[in-house]
């Protein structure tokens, strides 16, 4: 029971029944003794290690009642915690690796690259979406095209269909669309879009966090501001975007037309935090060490 004693003295608990209280007089000269106890008794359960305290925890299960049990529990488990909470801030070198700047230059260099690969993505939708609209443009001039009345030569005896009349400007326009759609459908586009936009979204959301959480690594906080707002942001409207997919797949124009809103402002935020990031890169490089 010497730790459920030492934690519910930390705590400012007692263990015994209440009883009644002291004459002002005598109260008076005991109240010193018992707060400079039960600063002692704070002080060196702070100082003993984890498995000790552990063992003293295991001692006060087998001999408490359950509601004593659970309570010395909670208070020395959670104790260390209150007493020193610079001990669960993960800055100071206790990380290693993760707190030096190898890892911190991680997060820049991976969404720079991703910068990059949403304007490849971009345009490969942009093609895609071409092959779409190329076909509609063709069904619409198929509408103006009239069709050219049969005539025939006459030879005198033997009549001879006439030669084809050169095509029409709507006609050529068709014929070169019709072309340049067949083009277009030997890239792919669909394909390689829809594997660019689930590569995109796989590493950008998993970036994002490592972001965040490599900052807490180093300095044991998040600094709320326009990079990590933006940042939060963006991997929003990747989620949106790409919840839009399925909609898109079974011909609602609309979702395509919020695909494409979404994922335009998307690139915007993305070059819009580029100069934030470069001034992080800059205090990273300034207040870590290799590696």
């Amino acid at each position: 029971m010497a730790a459920a004693a030492a934690a519910a003295a930390a705590l400012g608990l007692s263990l015994l029944p209440r009883r009644r209280s002291l004459p002002v007089k005598i109260a008076s000269r005991v109240s010193p003794r018992i707060n400079a106890a039960a600063k002692e008794s704070t002080q060196s359960l702070a100082q003993r290690p984890l498995s000790e305290l552990q063992h003293s925890v295991a001692g006060a299960l087998a001999e408490g009642s359950p509601f004593l049990t659970a309570a010395v529990a909670a208070s020395v488990i959670t104790l260390p915690s209150f007493v020193s909470p610079q001990d669960a801030m993960a800055v100071g070198g206790e990380l290693g690796i993760l707190e030096g700047r190898t890892l911190a230059l991680v997060h820049p260099v991976v969404m720079g690259g991703l910068f990059v690969y949403t304007l490849w993505a971009g345009y490969l939708g942009w093609q895609w979406r071409r092959i779409r609209t190329i076909q509609d443009e063709v069904n619409e001039l198929k509408k103006q095209v009239k069709p050219a009345p049969s005539a025939v030569l006459s030879t005198g005896a033997e009549e001879a269909a006439a030669p084809p009349a050169a095509p029409s400007p709507v006609e050529s326009k068709i014929l070169q669309l019709t072309e340049e759609r067949k083009v277009l459908l030997k890239g792919s586009y669909r394909e390689r879009h829809f594997n660019a936009g689930s590569i995109l979204l796989g590493f950008g959301v998993f970036e994002a966090v490592g972001g965040c959480l490599n900052t807490w690594f180093r300095t044991g906080k998040l600094f709320p501001g326009p990079h990590l707002f933006a940042g939060a942001t963006i991997t929003v409207l990747w989620a949106a975007a790409a919840a839009l997919v399925p909609s898109m797949q079974k011909g609602n124009e609309s979702a395509r037309n919020l695909h494409i809103a979404l994922n335009g402002l998307n690139l915007l935020l993305f070059a819009w935090q580029i100069p934030t990031g470069i001034e992080i890169v800059l205090k990273v490089l300034e207040f870590t060490t290799w590696p």
